[in-house]
């Protein structure tokens, strides 16, 4: 007999001891019916939720997982670092050698303070910005993701207004109005903080314009400010040395976690040798920020990264993917966008603005043993082949034929 517990049970008793019974962006009551809340196993490019339901994974846990679940590299290194231990009253040695190699690998890095999570590396990115300048404000994209902090959260719940005093907003892609907000600080800007591309939750992706980037770069040269990139979610699948290498832009400071260390919890933010003192100068600090185990992971994962040129596999995967759909989409008599890089895509119906279109398909595609989401985008991980790519489309192509069977084509 079956001890598995089913995602209705363990819904009703998460409700009776977590607030609301699931918070932030995995609550899947904010997703199309019929999504799992719980899920007890991963492997590749596959998971399975607590009612045993297998599925190809589109999302990748949200963007940490780029080498495959359980990858045996990883996971080979995380678990002898283990046996050794991993909490300890200081680093181990695997933090230098891991500062290292992100030294070696990344241009515009000369060193690493690490952490847990994306919004640690933001947080921290900044008060290094502010420590070097002695400036407050901070020019940020509106509408952008940079966390979950008070100064960043999408949802003001909790958070005073001063918390965010020090932000003025410019329009992304915009260079006249970046350098207008930067005008309205009145010389008080200490930090430029950018994302690599426009990926807004909700809203199609857009790609930076190398104008802006180069613009943004100068802009914050111009006036004494640092420019820090926001790689939490693209880092390491678009182009293992950042995001805006290819572009021949490079910031000041670099904000990395989610895919480092292949779903291990790790964080990072690097820099060059300019804000290396005023780095040394901040009290930022977690007692689980040094454990030796993720460590390990990250070093593992960006190892295999590199070994195995990772960014060129998932925008090969990436490519057949939307490829295929492209065509599906067309067969079926829909018209759709394919916004973002091809790692990190996101497929959008004309005129759904009410996302009703994208809430059945994607809940149609679930149906089919295929996970991704109506939105926010989807990430592709080097565990993707040909044929895994060929099994999400064709659940894809089934779905696309239960939403014109429910609307009709455009």
């Amino acid at each position: 007999m079956s001890d598995r517990v089913s995602d209705a049970e363990l819904r009703d008793r998460a409700a009776k001891v977590v607030p609301g019974g699931m918070y932030g962006h995995l609550n899947a009551a904010i997703f199309a019916p019929g999504y799992p809340q719980f899920f007890v196993r991963g492997e590749g490019c596959r998971q399975w939720d607590a009612d045993g339901r297998e599925y190809l994974d589109l999302m990748c846990s949200w963007g940490p997982v780029i080498l495959g679940h359980r990858h045996p590299r990883v996971e080979q290194a995380a678990a002898a670092q283990q046996a050794a231990g991993d909490c300890l009253n200081g680093p181990g040695p695997v933090m230098v050698e891991l500062a290292e190699l992100m030294v070696d690998l990344i241009p515009s890095a000369d060193w690493v303070m690490f952490s847990k999570n994306g919004t640690d590396a933001t947080t921290q990115a900044l008060m290094v910005a502010r420590a070097a300048t002695g400036r407050s404000k901070v020019l940020v994209a509106h509408g952008a993701y940079h966390g979950a902090d008070p100064w960043c959260t999408p949802s003001l719940a909790g958070t005073t207004p001063s918390e965010r005093a020090d932000l003025i907003e410019y329009p992304y892609n915009d260079l006249a109005g970046a350098e207008a907000a930067a005008a309205q600080a009145e010389g008080d800007v200490a930090a430029i903080i950018v994302t690599p591309f426009k990926h807004d939750s909700f809203e199609d992706q857009e790609p930076v314009d190398p104008a802006f980037a180069r613009g943004v770069r100068a802009l914050a040269d111009r006036i004494g400010a640092a420019l820090v990139i926001d790689d939490v979610r693209a880092g390491f699948r678009l182009d293992l040395r950042g995001s805006w290498e290819p572009l021949g832009v490079r910031p000041d400071l670099t904000a990395w976690s989610k895919a480092m260390a292949n779903g291990y919890a790790i964080a990072a933010v690097t820099g060059t040798h300019a804000l290396r003192g005023p780095a040394q100068t901040l009290y930022s600090t977690g007692s689980f920020w040094f454990s030796a185990v993720a460590m390990a992971a990250a070093k593992a994962t960006i190892e295999t990264l590199r070994d195995i040129d990772g960014p060129a596999l998932m925008e090969r995967a990436g490519t057949r993917l939307r490829e295929g759909l492209a065509a599906q989409a067309a067969s079926h008599g829909f018209v759709v966008r394919q916004t973002g890089p091809v790692q990190i895509p996101w497929l959008s119906f004309e005129g759904d603005t009410t996302l009703e279109k994208g809430m059945y398909w994607s809940g149609a595609c679930l149906k089919e043993g295929v996970y991704l989401h109506p939105w926010h985008n989807w990430f592709l991980s080097a565990a993707h082949t040909d044929a895994d790519i060929d099994r999400a489309l064709a659940g894809t192509d089934a779905a696309f034929a239960a939403l014109r069977a429910k609307f009709g084509a455009d």
